[in-house]
């Protein structure tokens, strides 16, 4: 090999070096922990970007510990973030359900102060556009919550054996609960067990208009998971397919009880999300 070629090759080796490292310094892709780490939110009007699986929100307002109908729970994760539309809606449920003598709803996670990936629970749950509301509506476990009511967990609807509801549990109130949530302003999708859109398929009379928000998806048997649609002040924000016509009870939901393993999946370690780049503008602001 002549002088010539050493030199190219070299030059070469160090051009790719020095460009993976400008990739590994520029990739949008952060670390969970550098979210979770981040204490509050941007200042100015609230704005989510990208996906809620891979994205982030600025400008997020905190959801009160409790308000009129509701209660956070498991304060101590500060994940009671999310877009200004969110916190009204959650507001706006906890007021309907106090009015229907629903009992005190026990809110669980929204996002992160800028939301962004959470270290743990949620692949989604990062552009301030999800919240989990648990299913129990005895109000009598709230007596023995601890000051960060991190200590009580939500129980199941699902029977011992997963293979169907609780009947000591489900009740008529849950059923009011989703309508309530599902005609929200601005709710693009409810996620429940595939056993609970069963029995709301079985069982809802009159107007089913509703149920077509209502998803089978893995888990949720002791929450649901509400999200929104993209706000208009949210440009960047990147909205889900649109939810298919009709109430959703169909062979599509005949399928997930043809797969019983899937409603309850192995866990599994996500790849670290690919994030718009106006997010790591977004964790940097002071």
């Amino acid at each position: 090999m002549n002088n010539r070629v050493k030199i190219s090759s070299a030059l070469y080796r160090s051009n790719v070096w020095a460009f993976s490292i400008y990739l590994a310094l520029c990739s949008p892709a952060l670390p969970a922990s550098d979210w979770s780490r981040v204490d509050g939110p941007t200042g100015g009007s609230p704005r989510s970007v990208g996906e809620t699986n891979s994205g982030c929100i600025a400008g997020a307002q905190s959801l009160p510990l409790e308000g009129k109908g509701y209660q956070v729970m498991h304060i101590e994760r500060n994940r009671y973030w999310g877009h200004a539309d969110l916190v009204k809606a959650i507001k706006l449920l906890g007021k309907q359900s106090s009015q229907r003598n629903l009992g005190t709803l026990m809110v669980g996670d929204l996002g992160q102060p800028r939301g962004g990936p959470l270290p743990f629970g949620h692949r989604s749950h990062q552009s301030g556009l999800d919240v989990d509301v648990w299913f129990n509506l005895n109000t009598k476990i709230l007596d023995k919550a601890n000051a960060m009511r991190s200590n009580i967990g939500a129980p199941s609807m699902l029977n011992d054996s997963q293979t169907g509801l609780a009947r000591d549990r489900w009740t008529s109130d849950h059923v009011t609960l989703l309508e309530l949530a599902a005609n929200l302003p601005g709710v693009d999708r409810i996620f429940v067990n595939p056993y609970i859109k069963k029995e709301l398929c079985e069982s809802v009379e009159g107007n089913r208009d509703w149920l077509r928000v209502i998803r089978p998806w893995y888990n949720h048997d002791d929450h649901f998971h509400m999200r929104l649609s993209c706000p208009a002040d949210s440009p960047s924000c990147r909205t889900q397919e649109p939810v298919p016509i009709g109430e959703g009870c169909d062979s599509s939901l005949d399928w997930w009880f043809h797969h019983p393993t899937i409603t309850t999946p192995k866990p599994h370690p996500a790849p670290a999300p690919q994030l718009p780049g106006e997010c790591r503008d977004i964790l940097a602001e002071p």
